[in-house]
């Protein structure tokens, strides 16, 4: 074998070593739920959700009717939009993704729920190869999704939104959650009108992502009676007692220590309360 000979096996080893290794068949009977870890490419399962019942969200009749509905859809094989929920934070956006498809899957099994996050987005095409023609069907779930200036991340988002030349599988949906209409911020799309070589062609490439999602779901800061309504269904639930007077009382106090009023905020007081009264919750 000459020099040159060893130094090419030597340079294709090291390139191996590299490459991520091809991601080993998913059992995708191991759990009702997975989590994309990519590099190596791989699906955990999630034994057990962290959700919430969908009747304990209170407030969002309207997005909770309108999902759970696409949700059936595609559990049972029907055609079904990408979902992008948006809007105020801790009024249950993600809460009320899992709580469906908890509802969906118990009445079609076979549903199995994706969590894929934001900085994972790279690599979506070949997590899609994984669910490309798998029995099951599956809800992708990004939460928190959201785009800053210079990043380029929101090109890979529009492999599972058009699925370029392939299609998106027919098997997956997207479901994202974003505090943001448009995934970025104001002054990021009005930076690119300004400063861009081509700007409405700029704007319009990053705005018009959103505009691929076919649902839009909004959720907006909630009302004083919503917000005990939640706090009494949560203890109600899990067996906190305590009168109305009292957790009105206590309940609008928190609320205002905490400068406003949500679903988040609510579970937080209720987290409080059952601590002080000696009830573990779930």
């Amino acid at each position: 074998m000459t020099r040159d000979d060893d130094a090419l096996e030597r340079i294709a080893a090291a390139l191996e070593r590299l490459s991520p290794p091809p991601a080993p068949p998913p059992d995708f009977d191991a759990a009702d739920a997975f989590v994309w870890r990519p590099d190596p490419d791989r699906l955990d399962p999630v034994p057990q959700v962290s959700r919430v019942a969908l009747s304990l969200l209170v407030g969002v009749d309207r997005a909770r009717d309108t999902l759970l509905a696409n949700t059936r859809q595609f559990a049972r094989g029907f055609p079904a939009n990408n979902v992008l929920l948006w809007g105020a934070r801790g009024m249950g956006k993600s809460s009320l993704v899992k709580a469906a498809h908890a509802a969906a899957a118990a009445e079609t099994p076979g549903l199995k729920l994706v969590e894929l996050h934001r900085e994972d987005l790279p690599s979506i095409g070949r997590l899609l190869a994984l669910l490309r023609g798998a029995a099951q069907r599956f809800l992708l779930f990004c939460d928190d999704l959201s785009f800053e200036k210079d990043d380029a991340h929101y090109k890979s988002l529009k492999a599972v939104l058009d699925g370029g030349v392939e299609g998106r599988p027919g098997n997956v949906v997207l479901y994202a959650t974003s505090n943001r209409r448009h995934l970025m911020p104001r002054d990021m799309i009005e930076n690119e009108r300004q400063t861009g070589v081509n700007p409405s062609e700029a704007v319009e490439e990053k705005v018009s992502l959103s505009d691929r999602f076919g649902l839009w779901l909004g959720f907006h800061n909630c009302s004083q009676d919503d917000f005990l309504a939640m706090i009494r269904g949560y203890c109600d639930a899990y067996g906190v007692a305590i009168s109305g007077e009292e957790m009105r009382a206590e309940a609008i106090e928190w609320s205002q220590t905490r400068g406003g009023r949500s679903g988040r905020v609510a579970w937080q007081y209720v987290t409080d309360l059952a601590g002080r009264r000696g009830v573990r919750l779930g």
